[in-house]
């Protein structure tokens, strides 16, 4: 098994010869992974690399060298680390957008391509320059795609596909084209991965020589990614046990490239640190640091998960894609849960016990939340919340063979439903602090025992156990990686404030003497 640091660092480089493998196919197989898409659209990432260079006091010189052999390794870091937290982690296939100017490019370059082998082979007697630059192509892929130990199928591609006797079958015009398309296909199905099998079952089919050999060159790169994701799977326990000390050496050349690189960490990390209620216990040593850290870094992991708060800091970078996300679905769970509360208890009898009416409401605020992501969002949507719920009541109060609502209470409970934009709402805070210190008694627990749903919120239980299961995995791995600087960062806040004391109490001496 290859050293997963080395697979690592090497990655982007493979992924860019797979790109350049031929002229018909080096827009096609650019990767990218759904995360850094989401952190690129969602939350731009602070200029860690070059901005935070300009604030070093003294003057600190570095290199380009470093600063590029940084920017790489945050690279790799961040591929690693997507490995790592990210189970269902896989490479997908990057396409451009619709009518930007690389697809403009990209479909321009392709047709040219495939228009210039159709008109060489039409031609009498037919030129095959390009069918043979095809032919080369595809014999080097189909070799890299099949496993080391099938040396039969690897030494019958190399007979067959043997590129000096077809030149010469071409020179003399005799080549078979379409004998040689119908094998590689047989070699493909041999060779591919099961969901590929209805695609190579339609190659097989094709008439088109030309539109045989397209979709020839389609599915292969489409069997090199699964062939990449395949890989990735069987080393992902190699890259997950190595990965927290790979992510500490490559945030450590970071940081020497970038003196301040811990400030919206350290302002992070320290939000709910209190100087006179810590410093009076700080005289217990490393042990009290580390329990002091422990307990700072779970107020400010919970933090994390309210609206309008960045994960702004440093040692974040990699997740804030995903915490974004969390952040939105813990705070729509919120709303949600407020939202069944207020209603069991305004209407009551009517509807509690409904299981269709709370799977309604959750299904139809879900739909009118999924584009809230702060309270002034929540604010611009509450008239159409307000409207869903009424007419989700009227229609369970119907089901149900009940009254309807009495102009007086649906009023009443308009008001109350517009008041959650208040995030000081006796209901919304409420539940708010009841996820909170759910998913606080999960990723402080040092057992796999159960936690109890919190009271009230039993119908978001299978949603709050998503948001927990994804929520501790980032948090575990983010202590680990980080888990020193974390420490180092408290001690010194700890220290600093003992310093401070000192100088208060030698002042308040010296007023006495």
């Amino acid at each position: 098994m290859p050293d997963s640091n080395q697979k690592i660092e090497n990655e982007d480089e493979q992924t860019c010869d797979a790109n350049n493998a031929g002229t018909s196919t080096n827009c096609d197989t650019n990767v990218h992974t759904s995360a850094q898409n989401e952190v690129q659209s969602r939350q731009p990432t602070p200029n860690l690399i070059i901005g935070g260079l300009t604030g070093a006091s003294p003057p600190k010189f570095v290199s380009f060298d470093e600063i590029m052999k940084a920017a790489n390794g945050m690279k790799n870091m961040a591929l690693a680390h997507e490995i790592a937290v990210d189970k269902n982690f896989q490479l997908q296939k990057l396409e451009p957008e619709d009518g930007s100017f690389h697809r403009r490019v990209k479909e321009i370059m392709h047709k040219a391509f495939w228009n210039l082998l159709a008109e060489q082979l039409a031609e009498d007697p037919p030129d095959y320059s390009h069918a043979l630059v095809l032919l080369k192509e595809i014999k080097e892929t189909l070799d890299e795609l099949v496993p080391p130990h099938n040396s039969r199928i690897k030494e019958n591609i190399r007979e067959v596909l043997d590129l000096d006797l077809i030149k010469q079958q071409a020179e003399k015009s005799v080549l078979d084209f379409r004998h040689y398309a119908q094998y590689i296909i047989s070699i493909m199905g041999k060779i591919c991965a099961p969901v590929r099998d209805e695609k190579i079952a339609e190659l097989s089919q094709q008439i088109d020589i030309v539109e045989t050999f397209k979709g020839v060159m389609e599915v292969l790169q489409l069997m090199k990614l699964d062939l990449a994701n395949f890989t990735i799977t069987m080393m992902r326990p190699n890259i997950i046990a190595s990965s927290i000390e790979y992510e500490k050496a490559k945030f450590a050349e970071f940081l020497k490239v970038n003196s301040n690189g811990l400030q919206y960490t350290e302002s992070w990390l320290l939000r709910h640190f209190d100087s006179e209620k810590m410093t009076s216990s700080s005289s217990a040593g490393t042990n009290n640091v580390g329990k002091i850290t422990h307990s700072l870094l779970t107020e400010a992991y919970l933090d994390l998960l309210e609206w309008d708060f960045n994960p702004d800091a440093e040692t974040l970078m990699l997740d804030q894609g995903r915490l974004l996300e969390l952040r939105d679905i813990t705070s729509r769970l919120s709303i949600v849960g407020s939202v069944i509360l207020l209603i069991n208890n305004t209407i009551g009898a009517p509807i509690y016990g409904v299981s269709s009416f709370k799977k309604n409401i959750k299904e139809h605020l879900n739909v009118l939340l999924d584009s809230v992501h702060s309270n002034k969002d929540l604010e611009a949507a509450m008239p159409n919340i307000i409207l869903q719920i009424k007419t989700d009541i009227k229609a369970t109060l119907r089901e149900v063979n009940a009254s309807e609502l009495s102009p007086e209470l649906e009023t009443l409970l308009e008001g109350q439903i517009a008041d959650l934009i208040d995030t000081k709402h006796k209901i919304r805070y409420l539940v708010n602090l009841r996820i909170r210190q759910f998913l606080q008694k999960i990723i402080q627990s040092q057992s796999i025992a159960p936690q109890q749903v919190p009271p009230g919120l039993s119908s978001l239980q299978e949603e709050l156990t998503a948001v927990a299961a994804r929520f501790v995995i980032l948090v575990s791995h983010n202590r680990s990686v980080f888990g020193e600087y974390y420490q180092d960062i408290v001690a010194n806040a700890l220290a600093k404030s003992d310093v401070d004391n000192n100088k208060e109490i030698d002042g308040t001496h010296t007023m006495e003497l």
